[in-house]
């Protein structure tokens, strides 16, 4: 049922399927890399916690 599995047929359905789902894991990937960025951003502007600013 994977790409590298020899009996892969490349029809409608299975692009559509492994469009979203690369589409999906895009997103994910993409949000988790800018929260990631910003943390260090934070931290190193000394905006990390315990520093009294609420």
């Amino acid at each position: 049922m994977f790409p590298f599995i020899y009996e892969w047929a490349w029809d409608m359905s299975h692009m559509v399927f492994m469009g979203g789902l690369y589409y999906a894991l895009g997103i994910i990937g993409a949000g988790l890399t800018f929260v990631f960025l910003k943390s260090l951003v934070d931290t190193f502007q000394g905006k990390g916690p315990g520093e009294g600013h609420h």
